[in-house]
This record gives C-alpha cells, structure tokens and sequence, in this order.
C-alpha cells in the first residue's frame, strides 16, 4: 500500500476470473474518451476485447486493480523487463466516479514504488485523449517521444505503414525516465 495525493492505494493483481469484468471496467473508462462519430459503426468496444487479451496474456504482464478503502476504482496492465529495466504501462484506467480526485496520481505512484527498478517507462494514448495526455505529462512526469501516423506508423501495430490512414493510427508515445 502507498499513499499519495493523501490516498491510500493498494495495488491487488487479479485474478483469471477477474479478466472479463476488469476488461469490461477499462472498456466503459476509455469510452468517455471516444470522440463522437470517431468509430461509426464499430461493432467492438475501444480497446478491443481481443487487444484486451493479449495484453493480459503478454510475457510478463500483471494486471492489477486499484483499490482504495477495500473498493476497486481503476486499474492497470503493466509489463516490467526487469533484467532491462524497462516497463510498459499497456492500460490504466480510474472508474469514473472516481475522476478528478487523485487517485490516477496515487495509484500511479503505488506502480512506480512497486517496481522500484524500472528506469524508464513507457506508455502510449490516442491523439484525441486530450486528459490522459495532461495526466501523463503534467502529473506523472512522462515525456512525448514519439507521434505515430500514417507517414510515422507504429512499426508494433498491426498493419503498420499499410497507407489506410485511420485516425487510430495516431497515436503519442511518452516515456518516463526515472531518477
């Protein structure tokens, strides 16, 4: 457990019977986020249950639920290479109501302390996620490295550099650089 912005948080990994509703959870945070009209028609939630998947099943993933006061309000997928020093924060989401009261900057400081030899970590957000760029740059101390579109594709996307142009195809990806 770790406090921060006054908010205890307590980082708890998940279980496999857990993975459907924490997918669901991080499916309902990032639709706030989704421009109206930006997937017309689109059949599946944003990130896509099968994006979902393999970030649980990728090597070294944890899934971990943010809890604070004994309640589930956020979490996150991480991966952390520790031979290398390097962790991806792959999804982190706060519930909604639970918005604008510190609890992305505790939980995030809670990640930071549990993996105490992570030197640089990296995450990426869509063009248009106007807040969850404020809260990685200006609250937990990311920097933008990299902007991904049609002519900069993300060489790790599927279809990279395939020329259809789609706004999912821009992207920011920041890094954090530990002192």
């Amino acid at each position: 457990m770790t406090a921060g912005a006054g908010i205890a948080v307590e980082l708890v990994e998940a279980q496999p019977a857990d993975l459907d509703a924490f997918a669901r959870r991080v499916q309902a945070a990032f639709a706030l986020a989704v421009p109206a009209g930006a997937a017309p028609g689109m059949a599946e939630p944003i990130p896509s249950d099968e994006d979902l998947r393999e970030s649980f099943a990728a090597p070294g993933a944890e899934v971990l639920h943010v809890v604070v006061g004994g309640e589930r309000v956020g979490g996150a997928v991480v991966s952390v290479d520790r031979e290398a020093g390097r962790g991806s924060l792959d999804f982190f989401f706060v519930d909604p109501e639970h918005h604008g009261r510190g609890v992305g900057r505790a939980a995030w400081r809670a990640i930071e302390c549990r993996y105490p030899r992570t030197r640089v970590w990296e995450t990426m957000t869509p063009h248009f996620e106007v807040r969850n760029i404020h809260f990685y740059v200006n609250v937990c101390g990311f920097h933008a490295v990299e902007f991904f579109h049609p002519g900069h594709p993300d060489p790790h996307a599927p279809g990279a550099g395939s020329g259809q142009g789609h706004d999912d195809d821009l992207m920011f990806r920041f890094e954090k650089r530990m002192a």
